[in-house]
C-alpha cells in the first residue's frame, strides 16, 4: 500500500538531522502504532492466523481463539504433539530510538522455551520469558533500542506435547524499560567465611564470593544490622567491615534495620535486650540514636548507605509490644524516628518500608494506608515475595503494581528465592523440601531456580511508570558451613537454607546468578 507520508518523511529525514523534533509534522512520531490486530479480534476465534500476523514453524500451533484479557479473543499456541512454532509481526517506517511491547500472557509451562521477542530492530534482540502462570494474565515488557526504521515482534513456543500459552493486549509504543537494582543480601557472608566457608566460580576457582557474585552482574548488596546478637555477627562493627567490601566492588549497600538481637519478621519482632523495659518515649530515642550511630559510622568510613529499610517485614510492627499495629500512632512515632535519624546522616538517602507476604493485596493496601493516615514518612516499599507462601505470581504483579500507584512511590523485592534442589547438604532440615511446596512450572533445579529469578524481575521491570526498582536475591551466600547456623545464640544450629543459596552443594557459582544481568 502506498504511503504518502512515510515516504515524505523518508525525503525529509536527510533536511530535518539537524533541526529540532519539533520539526518534523507530528504524525511521524506515532508511526510505531502501525502494529495491527493487538487484541486478536479480527478475525473471530478459530482464525489459524490472526490477520495482520505471519506463522513460521508449526503453524497449526498457533491460532485464535476464545477467552481474551480485555476482548473476546486471544493468541494461544497449543499443540497434543511437539512444537516449534512463531507468530510474527513486521514493521517498517518506525521513528528510531527507545521502543517498548507490553504484553499481557498465560502460560502453563513446560516449555523448552516460551517468549516474546523484538528482534532485526538494528540494535541486539531483546526478549522476555513468559512467566508460568495458568489462571491470572500477567503483564510483560519487552523494550528495544530501533537503529533502523524497522522491528519484528515474535512470539515463539518450543514447546513439548500438551504445553500451552496465551498473548494478547499487545502495544508497541515509544518509551523503555529495565531494573535497576540487582542485589542480594550476603548478610551472612562474614560469618561464613570466618567458619571456613569457601565460595567458587562456576569453573570451579576459589574466590572472594562478592567478586564472583559482582563478575555476574549484581550491583546491590542488602545487610541486616542486629542491635547486640548473640554470636557477634550482623552487629555494627561487622557491617561496617562487609561494607567496605562492599563499596571496593563498586556495589551499593542497603542497609536494613531489624531493631531486634535476633530475627525480626512477621511473627516476632523482639526488643532488643538493652531496650527492655524503656519506655515508648524511650524507644524512639533508641531506635534514633541507633539507626543514626550505625549510618553515621557508614558514612564516616567512606561508605554510605545508598538506601536503608527502617524495619524488617513489619506487617505486624516492630519493637512489640509498644510498637505493634495495635497502635499506629506508636509505630508511626517510631518509624519517624528511623526515618528522621537516616536523613539526618544524608538527606539524599532514599528510606524504604518493608513488608512479607508480597501477594497480599489487601493486607498491603491495610498497611500503607493505615501508614499513610498515620503520617508516617518514606520513600520506597519493599515487598518480600516467596512464591512457595505467598500466593501467585498474579498475586504478586497485583500487588506490587497496586502499592506503585496507590502510594506513588518506586517498589522492590526486599527478599526472594527458589531452591536449586530439595535435600538438605547439612544435618538440618531445609524450609523447603519437599516437592508439594514448590511454585508449579518451576522445578527445584539449576534450571528452575534461574527462570524463577528471571521471571520475577521481569514483573518487577513491567510495573508502570518506571517504578519498579528491582529486586535483592535473599541470603545468595549461605552455604552449609558448620557454626554459621540459623541461630545466634547456638553454634551447633544448622541451615536451612543450603538448597536456596546462589552457591552450589559444590561451593560453585550456581547458573541462577545470570538474572543478575538481566535489563
Amino acid at each position: 500500500m502506498f504511503h504518502p507520508r512515510r515516504t515524505l518523511r523518508v525525503l525529509l529525514l536527510p533536511l530535518a538531522a539537524g533541526l529540532a523534533l519539533t520539526a518534523l509534522p507530528a504524525q511521524t512520531a506515532q508511526a510505531a502504532s502501525t502494529l495491527t490486530n493487538t487484541g486478536f479480534e479480527s478475525d473471530g476465534g478459530g482464525a489459524a492466523t490472526p490477520a495482520g500476523w505471519s506463522e513460521y514453524g508449526s503453524t497449526g500451533a498457533s491460532y485464535v481463539e476464545s477467552g481474551g484479557h480485555s476482548g473476546s479473543y486471544r493468541l494461544s499456541h497449543y499443540s497434543s504433539a511437539a512444537y516449534k512454532v512463531e507468530t510474527y509481526q513486521y514493521l517498517s517506517g518506525l521513528t528510531n530510538g527507545n521502543h517498548k511491547l507490553t504484553a499481557w500472557v498465560r502460560s502453563g509451562g513446560g516449555q523448552n522455551s516460551a517468549y516474546i521477542a523484538l528482534k532485526n530492530c538494528g540494535s541486539s534482540e531483546q526478549r522476555t520469558d513468559l512467566p508460568v502462570s495458568a489462571s491470572g494474565w500477567i503483564r510483560i515488557v519487552v523494550p528495544v533500542n530501533v537503529t533502523n526504521n524497522q522491528c519484528t515482534i515474535s512470539i515463539n513456543s518450543d514447546a513439548n506435547a500438551g504445553n500451552w500459552i496465551n498473548v494478547d493486549d499487545l502495544s508497541f509504543t515509544s518509551g523503555t524499560s529495565g531494573t535497576s537494582i540487582h542485589g542480594a543480601d550476603i548478610s551472612s557472608l562474614a560469618k561464613s567465611e570466618a567458619k571456613g566457608g569457601v565460595y567458587k566460580n562456576s569453573s570451579g576457582t576459589t574466590g572472594d564470593a562478592l567478586a564472583i557474585l559482582k563478575s555476574s552482574g549484581m550491583n546491590y548488596a542488602r545487610l541486616k544490622v542486629w542491635v547486640n546478637p548473640a554470636d557477634g555477627y550482623n552487629n555494627k562493627a561487622r557491617v561496617l567491615a562487609t561494607a567496605k567490601r562492599i563499596k571496593a566492588q563498586g556495589m551499593k549497600l542497603l542497609v536494613d534495620f531489624h531493631y531486634s538481637d535476633t530475627w525480626a519478621d512477621p511473627g516476632a519482632q523482639s526488643k532488643p535486650s538493652a531496650w527492655a523495659g524503656h519506655s515508648y518515649s524511650q524507644l524512639r530515642t533508641d531506635v534514633y540514636n541507633h539507626t543514626y550511630d550505625v549510618l553515621n559510622a557508614l558514612k564516616a568510613q567512606g561508605t554510605t548507605a545508598d538506601m536503608v529499610q527502617v524495619g524488617n517485614e513489619i506487617n505486624g510492627g516492630m519493637l512489640w509490644s509498644e510498637g505493634s499495629t495495635d497502635n499506629w500512632t506508636q509505630l508511626a512515632g517510631l518509624l519517624n524516628s528511623g526515618y528522621d535519624a537516616v536523613k539526618k546522616v544524608n538527606s539524599s538517602t532514599p528510606v524504604a518500608l518493608h513488608l512479607a507476604k508480597g501477594g497480599d493485596l489487601s493486607g498491603t493496601r491495610w498497611w500503607f494506608d493505615s501508614a499513610v493516615a498515620s503520617g508516617v514518612k518514606f520513600d520506597v516499599i519493599g515487598l518480600s515475595y516467596y512464591g512457595y507462601w505467598h500466593g501467585s505470581l498474579y498475586d504478586f504483579q497485583t500487588t506490587l503494581d497496586d502499592a506503585a500507584s496507590r502510594y506513588g512511590k518506586p517498589v522492590f523485592v526486599a527478599e526472594t528465592a527458589y531452591p536449586f534442589r530439595l535435600d538438605s547438604e547439612d544435618s538440618h532440615e531445609n524450609i523447603i523440601d519437599l516437592a508439594g511446596e514448590l511454585v508449579s512450572g518451576y522445578p527445584a533445579s539449576a534450571a528452575g531456580q534461574t527462570r524463577w529469578m528471571k521471571d520475577i524481575t521481569s514483573i518487577v521491570e513491567a510495573v508502570p511508570n518506571g517504578r519498579g526498582l528491582g529486586v535483592f536475591y535473599w541470603e545468595a551466600t549461605w552455604t552449609a558451613v558448620n557454626g554459621n547456623g540459623w541461630d545466634p545464640t547456638d553454634a551447633a544450629s544448622g541451615n536451612g537454607w543450603e538448597n536456596q543459596a546462589l552457591f552450589g552443594y559444590d561451593d560453585r557459582a550456581l547458573p541462577a546468578m545470570a538474572w543478575f544481568n538481566h535489563r
